[in-house]
């Protein structure tokens, strides 16, 4: 990252006459000189170019702290084809709206659209379907299709200091995001395992569901991400949930504590190859490794059939914000075959525009999201039910 940083501070330099491109390339002090030399001429060669893509990409807006000469940069590409796909993926991924899930441990959907509404947002009602979230401009506002308690607003729009995200009655949550919790619907009194927890988001969305009745078992191995969570379920008004820094892995299906579990969420560490934040800050974040994926989709297959073990257990969605098959429907087809025919993929959302890929037969059942086809980010979600067997 040292050479785009060098790279960035020459071509502000040259811009604002500071001296000639060789000459404060060779005063940067910067090691690889000829590496730095390149990546700055090759920038300024195809400085109209990423000029356009950046400006259609809306990059500079949604990262605000990316620096104009930096994002020139960054963009990693040496072929004016490259330039048209990363400019098409930043398009796409600045596009998906700010989606808002509104905290009903706190409050209502009907009270926070009343308090945008004072402030000078215009709501626009219930949206009839994507067509309508597209057309969402300034300070205009929806309420989701399918999510009764999920606002939209327009793409780009800055929550981060409103009083009510302050106070945890709004979660900043993508809608895709939103679906795991939603699809795993475990009923007020139930006792839930949420595998791979932080940050937090489907946690507080599993307690609202709850209302705050029945148990949540939320475990991260990250102290720090653990800790981060504690202070975001504490400001939702979780009072359900019992944090645990531990890997799921060494979790023990026959412990008594979750002889009653009977609903499990797994979002498992993942590419974040469908993460629209990752596809405008890095342009190869999106591309994992081969090496990467193998690793990655053996670990997620270990919890998956691991979570399956727990004896009471009758509802478990997998979910991942990738978009590679390796991570999604082949780990799903694998805990399948391993479970023996005792789960099965449950139909849900029938009218869900994208659907798992044909990797094996009934992964059309499996969800798929993207910003092309859903306004969202790219994510991945299966709903396994246990098959009941005939008394």
């Amino acid at each position: 990252m040292a050479v785009y940083s060098a790279a960035a501070a020459v071509l502000a330099g040259v811009e604002s006459r500071q001296g000639s491109l060789k000459g404060l390339v060779y005063a940067s002090n910067f090691k690889n000189v000829k590496q730095l030399y390149a990546l700055v001429c090759e920038t300024q060669r195809y400085s109209a170019v990423l000029d356009a893509v950046i400006a259609n990409a809306g990059l500079l807006r949604a990262e605000k702290k990316l620096r104009p000469h930096l994002a020139k940069v960054r963009q990693g590409v040496s072929r004016n084809e490259d330039l048209l796909e990363v400019g098409s993926k930043r398009g796409s991924a600045s596009q998906v709206p700010r989606f808002v899930r509104v905290n009903t441990l706190k409050t209502c959907a009907e009270d926070a659209i009343d308090y945008f509404k004072r402030q000078g947002f215009s709501y626009q009602g219930r949206a009839s379907g994507l067509d309508d979230i597209r057309a969402l401009k300034g300070k205009c506002f929806l309420l989701d299709p399918l999510l009764p308690e999920l606002l939209v607003f327009p793409a780009q729009t800055d929550l981060h200091d409103h009083p009510l995200y302050q106070a945890g009655h709004l979660i900043l949550q993508d809608k895709a995001s939103c679906l795991p919790a939603m699809l795993l619907a475990p009923p007020p009194g139930s006792h839930v395992i949420d595998a791979c927890a932080a940050p937090g988001n489907k946690t507080s969305h599993l307690a609202a569901l709850l209302k705050n009745q029945g148990k949540i078992f939320a475990f991260d191995q990250d102290a720090k991400r653990l800790a981060s969570m504690a202070t975001l379920l504490a400001r939702a008004g979780v009072s359900c949930c019992e944090l645990a820094e531990q890997d799921f892995l060494t979790v023990s299906p026959s412990d008594q504590r979750y002889c009653q579990v009977q609903y499990i969420l797994l979002d498992p560490s993942c590419s974040g190859s469908g993460m629209p934040s990752r596809q405008l800050e890095e342009p190869k974040a999106g591309m994992p490794s081969p090496e990467r994926l193998r690793a990655l989709a053996a670990f997620q297959q270990r919890a998956l059939s691991h979570a399956l073990r727990f004896p009471a257990l009758r509802r478990l969605v997998y979910s991942t914000c990738s978009v590679c098959q390796e991570e999604n429907e082949d780990v799903v087809c694998a805990a399948l075959q391993q479970s023996l025919g005792a789960f099965r993929l449950a139909a849900v959302l029938p009218s869900w525009p994208h659907r798992g890929l044909g990797a094996f037969p009934g992964a059309e059942h499996c969800l798929r999201a993207s910003p092309e086809t859903t306004l969202t980010g790219g994510f991945f979600i299966a709903v396994l039910e246990r098959v009941e067997v005939p008394r």
